[in-house]
């Protein structure tokens, strides 16, 4: 881990800190002790459980799709990659430190880095796909309570589902139209240009080998759909269970008569505003997003404040610090060549 990732990863534990404390001006000592004396550990803990399950699934769909491009990975080291994943994500704005933190660990793991890099497009197209189906179904089940309570943040759950929409789009052009994603390509590199001639003949060749690359390992892929069918089925599970760590939550801060399916909805939204925060971590949006969209399920303000920091310990901070973790394991191919 670098030192300015290092730097990072400690300024957005510096900015939860003042977040969480921020949350607890109007609790009081008295009400935060009463709220966890009650509380249910029992599923409270299976919502930690849950995240554990969503991690370990992803590490599925990473060996899904190594071992079907006839590459070779442990299962240790392929639940390695999406701990490391999380890292990525949390300390870079948009998410955008996730992929290529993915495949230094596929590096890491003996993965050749062009294979890997067309892998984890095609994990990444799924997941996209799979948030954007569960975004319409969730406005759909949540549509009612969105417009009695929170109608205001319509605009930002359409952008949100908008970038997730536009970047599948961009990535299937890559897929199956290569000829016009390289003519959008140099039509971008033509607007660059004037700028700087060198720095536009070098991204010109880089995107132009990915696209190919990604479009020749697509082709492959598409000729054995199995793995694909598998990596669909094993998303859809996944994001299941982390669309229920909130419904855990409430459960466990003593919520009465919840409806799980409202609740898994309301979380498919709160991952379409975090998308537009482009703060590490969705930080500050992620939190007020918790409590607008659940306010109303629980009867205390301290039961929702800590059911908010909760949310964002076991969801956000607990995979930053897993994949703090990961880094420091050697992969399989590191302790070969050590040895």
């Amino acid at each position: 881990m670098s030192k300015k990732n290092f730097a990072v990863f400690v300024a957005m534990l510096i900015v939860g800190i003042c977040i969480f404390w921020w949350s607890f001006r109007d609790v009081s000592w008295a009400q935060f002790a009463s709220s966890i004396a009650h509380a249910k550990w029992g599923w409270l803990i299976m919502a930690v459980l849950a995240m554990v399950a969503y991690l370990a699934l992803e590490g599925v769909v990473v060996k899904i799709f190594v071992d079907d491009a006839h590459e070779k990975i442990s299962w240790r080291d392929a639940m390695r990659v999406p701990l490391v994943e999380q890292l990525g994500n949390g300390i870079t704005p948009f998410s955008a430190g996730g992929q290529p933190m993915q495949l230094v660990a596929l590096a890491q793991s003996g993965i050749d880095v062009g294979r890997g890099g067309s892998i984890l497009t095609m994990k990444f197209i799924i997941y996209q796909g799979m948030i954007v189906i569960n975004f319409l179904v969730a406005l759909v089940i949540g549509y009612e309570y969105l417009v009695d309570t929170i109608h205001s943040w319509t605009v930002v759950l359409i952008l949100g589902f908008l970038v997730h929409l536009v970047v599948i789009v961009v990535l299937l052009m890559v897929m199956y139209w290569p000829k016009t994603t390289d003519a959008i390509v140099r039509f971008v590199i033509k607007l660059v240009r004037p700028f700087s001639e060198k720095k536009a003949n070098e991204w010109q060749a880089i995107l132009e080998e990915k696209i190919s690359n990604f479009h020749q390992e697509s082709e492959m892929m598409r000729k054995n759909l199995k793995p694909v069918y598998l990596a669909i089925a094993v998303t859809f599970v996944q994001l299941l269970v982390y669309y229920l760590i909130p419904y855990f939550i409430l459960l466990g801060l003593g919520a009465q008569h919840v409806n799980v399916s409202l609740v898994m909805a309301l979380t498919v939204l709160i991952v379409m505003v975090i998308s537009l925060f482009p703060i590490p971590g969705g930080a500050g949006g992620a939190e007020v997003g918790f409590s607008v969209l659940f306010a109303q399920f629980l009867p205390t303000h301290a039961q929702l404040v800590i059911a908010m920091i909760l949310w964002r310990l076991i969801t956000y901070y607990f995979g930053m610090f897993s994949g703090i973790f990961a880094f420091s394991i050697k992969t399989t191919s590191q302790r070969l060549r050590d040895k």
